[in-house]
Parts: C-alpha cells; sequence; structure tokens
C-alpha cells in the first residue's frame, strides 16, 4: 500500500522554510499597494474588476443596514450558531481583558504608570476563496470591539451572506467587497472607508505581503503562511483521531501542512493506513490528499523528550498533544500558536468558536508572537507626573552630560526652582 504521509528524519522536519512572503508575491503586491496610494478609489476599483471581485458599477462597501439585513434572513438556526460562536469568542476576550490592569507606582519625586488604549480603527480581512470563512469574521471583530475599538470594518472578496451576516453580528460597521492587496492598501489609505490603524486577519500570499509591505504604516496582527497542524503521539493515541485530526486540516488548501511526530512506528503506520479510509468518502479529498502528499510528514522519534524539542523549534500554528499523560507533557511545550492537550481536545474545536482565538502565527512566528486577542488592538501607553523634581533632576542631567546632551540637561535642571510649575 502506498503511503501518504511522508517519512522524514528530525533533520528535516527541522529545516523547513520560513519565508512567509516570496519575493515575486512581495514586489507585484507593492506595486498594487502604491498604485492604490496613488490612485485611490479609481485604482481599487480596477483592481477588484481585473481580479474578478467586483462587477462594473458594483458598490466597493456595503453599509452597516446592509449587514443586518443579511444577518435578518438568515435561517433562525444558522444566525443562532453564529451568536452562539460569537458570544463564546466574546466571553474569552472579555476575560483577557479583565486580566489587563492599568498601573500606577511611585517614582523619584512623583508618580508614573500606563493604560491600557484601544486604538481607534481596526481593518479585519477574511478570506473567501473556495470556502466563506464567518468563523474568521467572528474571531476579528469581536475582540477588536472587547477592547474597545470604536471602528471595526471588514474586507472579504465575493462576500457570501453568512459572510455578511457575521460581520454584522460581531459588531462591524461596514464590509469592503474586495480581496487581496489592493484591499489591504484600501484599509491603510481610507479608500471609500476609514483609515485604519492596525489590520488584521489572514489571507493568500498577497495579502500577507501587502501586510508586510505597509509594516510602520500600520500595525499588523502577523505574517499568516499555510494554516499547519502538529499531532505529538504516543502509543497510547488512537489513530482514527490523529487521522481525522491531520484531514481536518488538510483540507483547507493544497499547502496546508499537517504534521505528525510519534515514538510509536505502529502508530504511524495505523494513522496512514487510517487516511487512506477517510479519504475514501471525504468530499474535500482532492485538496487534502494534495496537502498531505506534497507538505504532510511523519517523524519517529525515540522519546516524548524528542518530540517536544522538534514541537518548539517548529513552533506550529497548532500542537495537539495525543499522549498517554498530555498534563505532563504541555509545559514543556513553549512555543505554538494554541496549544490543544489531550486526545479530546480537537484543533477543530478552536478553529469554530471555543473561545482562545483561531487567527494564529504560522511557520514558526509563535516562536516570537501571539495570536490575535484582545492584546493586539491595546497599546500600554505610560504617563509620568512628577511633584518634587530634585528626586530626580540630578541624575537626569548627569546622564544627559554623559551623553553630550547639554540642552537636555539644562531641561531637567530647570525644574528645580523656588517657583511652583502648575
Amino acid at each position: 500500500m502506498t503511503t501518504i504521509l511522508r517519512r522524514c528524519s528530525v533533520a528535516e522536519a527541522q529545516a523547513r522554510p520560513r519565508v512567509p512572503v516570496d519575493p515575486s508575491t512581495a514586489a507585484l503586491a507593492a506595486r498594487i499597494v502604491e498604485d492604490v496610494r496613488e490612485g485611490g478609489e479609481r485604482a481599487l476599483r480596477r483592481h477588484a474588476e481585473q481580479l474578478g471581485d467586483l462587477s462594473p458599477g458594483s458598490p466597493l462597501w456595503l453599509d452597516r443596514e446592509q449587514l443586518l439585513a443579511a444577518r435578518d434572513a438568515l435561517p433562525a438556526a444558522s444566525r443562532r450558531l453564529l451568536e452562539r460562536t460569537a458570544e463564546r469568542i466574546r466571553a474569552f476576550a472579555d476575560a483577557q481583558r479583565a486580566g489587563l490592569q492599568d498601573l500606577e507606582v511611585a517614582v523619584p519625586g512623583g508618580r508614573a504608570g500606563h493604560r491600557w488604549l484601544p486604538v481607534a480603527a481596526v481593518g479585519a480581512y477574511a478570506p473567501g476563496g473556495r470556502h466563506p470563512l464567518p468563523s474568521s469574521v467572528l474571531m476579528t471583530v469581536t475582540p477588536a470591539h472587547v477592547a474597545g475599538v470604536s471602528t471595526v470594518v471588514v474586507a472579504s472578496p465575493r462576500p457570501a451572506p453568512i459572510t455578511l451576516a457575521a460581520a454584522a453580528i460581531a459588531g462591524a460597521e461596514q464590509l469592503l467587497a474586495v480581496g487581496g492587496a489592493q484591499a489591504i492598501a484600501a484599509f491603510a489609505f481610507g479608500i471609500g472607508g476609514p483609515a485604519v490603524d492596525v489590520i488584521v486577519g489572514p489571507g493568500n500570499r498577497f495579502v500577507t505581503a501587502a501586510k508586510k509591505h505597509l509594516v510602520g504604516e500600520v500595525g499588523i496582527d502577523g505574517l499568516a503562511g499555510p494554516s499547519e497542524l502538529l499531532v505529538v503521539a504516543d502509543g497510547s493515541a488512537d489513530p482514527r483521531l490523529v487521522a481525522a485530526d491531520l484531514l481536518a486540516q488538510a483540507e483547507h488548501d493544497d499547502d496546508a501542512v499537517p504534521m505528525l511526530v510519534t515514538t510509536d512506528a505502529a502508530l504511524s503506520a495505523a494513522v496512514d493506513d487510517e487516511l487512506g479510509r477517510q479519504l475514501v468518502d471525504l468530499p474535500t479529498a482532492g485538496t487534502a490528499a494534495a496537502a498531505l502528499r506534497r507538505n504532510g510528514f511523519v517523524v519517529l522519534v525515540p522519546d516524548l523528550r524528542t518530540a517536544v524539542a522538534i514541537a518548539n523549534r517548529l513552533a506550529p500554528e497548532h500542537l495537539e498533544l495525543c499522549v498517554r499523560d498530555p498534563d505532563s507533557i504541555a509545559p514543556q511545550c513553549t512555543a505554538y500558536g494554541s496549544l490543544f492537550v489531550g486526545s479530546r481536545s480537537a484543533e477543530v474545536f478552536g478553529d469554530y468558536g471555543l473561545g482562545p482565538n483561531h487567527v494564529l502565527p504560522t511557520g514558526g512566528g509563535a516562536r516570537f508572537q501571539a495570536g490575535l486577542s484582545v492584546f493586539t488592538f491595546l497599546r500600554a501607553s505610560t504617563w509620568s507626573r512628577i511633584d518634587d523634581a530634585a528626586a530626580i533632576a540630578g541624575d537626569c542631567a548627569a546622564l544627559a552630560r554623559l551623553e553630550g546632551l547639554e540642552a537636555h540637561a539644562r531641561a531637567a535642571e530647570r525644574r528645580v526652582s523656588r517657583s511652583p510649575i502648575a
């Protein structure tokens, strides 16, 4: 029987390339962004029509009333499903926000602290592609509102009614019916809608490249690559569940990366057999099989310690622990987008609104960043109030003179005066 998952060594697994944007995509996306910057709405519409997002004369933006109409037109069961999912996401985001407190402490001569301040406007991208993704709308818009963002708009190419409804339920003000690099440019420059401070949400390589091009002009949540799942498993794992989870990852698209690291050769073989069986009647088998064969792999390791080391090096978007004692392994895992502890904790629960966000770093990005959350939309902005400048002015002036900045030193010393300063 032909194997589906490629067997690879520890070294091969850890040598996976981590380039979120290839040079040719980066160059083309930059040209589109700069064209929209210069040409405004006319350029935005031209790119959208050329790529099939819009037909001539169609509106670029849909307003809040149109989003609400799509929500109201949903079958009652679908609307309740979206509302329940949004509420679970909101509850988790509320708990995260409650964990952040403003700070005030004593400093020499006065007080200092920080305040958690939301950005003013956010643009949330939701892929169109082969499947509408209302879950991504809920995941991006909901925590932004919980953070206190006053204006949140969505972009999605050829938006399905369910996407419009999700935008309404999550609280979006408008939706841009355009995708790709041109949508990211419209967010950044305020073409037909608000100019945003932060752009979030997953997208294709052109979306990612446009976000990278605009770093420094706007904030972004990260540079998303193909979706990933790494399952760490020992001999206690159920091969049917492992195979089901790998297939769920693989059906995203041909570039998805399903990975298995296991201590048990028999489990590896059983998972491969299960993949073959479960592919037979899977509607998305063509996409899933392509992703498994092109990008999927299995690594056999001597022990779970080695498995954890691989996981920490790969820093996958999703990490599942299908092992006998997952609670003993979980604390050793230090780099992942989101962690799923134990065989009952399917990664798909995270995809569909268990609570934690599903917009996560990929391609090893979890080694230096976390997934989207209320924190993405907040800034810890510091403040100081000095009532007794003599307590700090001497050190400040001395350090300024060490650096050769006499005006700094004098500005500090002039605060030490018999004349009161309000």
